[in-house]
């Protein structure tokens, strides 16, 4: 009896230990609530962060990376489906990604742009008052080589446009099913589904069917990829991901492409899945650890 007892005791013990939070490596910090008072939008900007584990008892330097959420999402995306701490914590204890700080903002229905009129300008706030801010609250490495950004849907689109567009803030990005059209898909969409989408961003539909606005040219990922010059869109490291079943797939085929014979280094997956959680969940660690490859070389 005594055998058989201390038997029981071993495996409950070795299951509670397994099971334990402890047993599942050392854990970071989520913050959620924070604001930053932004002078450009004239109002706050809700957003959350991640700490490594060690920040707090060490006084080294982070790299970081901003993580965008899609449409209908908000700074506590990622965290509350998508579960990026807990993909973290166990991506950094067994060394797939280098301690990081992710940044989560909160940016509503933007785009992750300034809208045609300059009425709602988050691209500004983005670029000259977040960056700023993170990198002077927060012990970050303040240099593009160790700055990445991603997100998904709306994110994807705001993690390429602004990589493209501001190579000298970031040495690479991960897009996640990315809200990417190609400009005869967007100029023949829908009339009711671009006044919802697009009219207060990009403008008013163009009278010609098949035909998107100029500002819309200017910021659409697939457009970008044919017009800015070659060496600029070589200094970002690209790794774009979309599900096979998604309905996003045929513009970032198209984005696939356009880098493609402009002969521009890229990752490109196509996975079993569709736009869904379960998809973003068990792709951001190697989204996230191409990105920290720009950070170790």
């Amino acid at each position: 009896m005594k055998k058989t007892a201390l038997i029981l005791s071993f495996l409950f013990l070795t299951v509670w230990a397994t099971a334990s939070p402890q047993a599942a490596g050392p854990q970071g910090q989520v913050l959620e609530g924070l604001k930053l008072a932004s002078p450009i939008l004239g109002r706050d900007v809700d957003f959350a962060v991640y700490l490594p584990s060690d920040y707090s008892t060490s006084t080294r330097r982070y790299p970081v990376v901003y993580l965008l959420h899609g449409l209908g999402d908000d700074a506590a995306g990622w965290i509350q489906f998508g579960e990026v701490n807990m993909a973290a914590d166990k991506a950094i204890a067994g060394r797939e990604i280098p301690p990081m700080i992710i940044i989560m903002p909160d940016a509503k229905a933007t785009w992750y742009i300034n809208d045609y009129q300059g009425k709602v300008r988050y691209e500004d706030m983005f670029v000259k008052e977040l960056i700023p801010f993170i990198d002077k609250t927060y012990r970050t490495r303040p240099v593009r080589q160790y700055r990445g950004i991603s997100g998904l849907s709306m994110g994807g689109w705001g993690t390429l446009t602004l990589a493209m567009r501001y190579p000298e803030l970031f040495s690479a990005c991960a897009a996640f099913s990315a809200a990417v059209w190609t400009e005869q898909d967007a100029g023949g969409m829908e009339a009711k589904m671009y006044d919802r989408m697009f009219a207060a961003l990009f403008g008013p539909r163009p009278a010609a069917k098949g035909q998107p606005t100029d500002y819309f040219k200017k910021l659409n990922p697939v457009s970008l990829a044919h017009s800015i010059p070659e060496a600029e869109l070589k200094k970002v490291r690209y790794y774009i991901d979309c599900g096979d079943d998604d309905f996003l797939i045929e513009g970032n085929c198209a984005l696939h492409i356009a880098l493609i014979n402009r002969k521009i280094p890229h990752e490109f997956r196509v996975r079993d899945g569709a736009h869904a959680w379960n998809y973003w969940r068990t792709g951001i660690v190697d989204g996230l650890k191409f990105i920290g490859q720009s950070f170790t070389q």
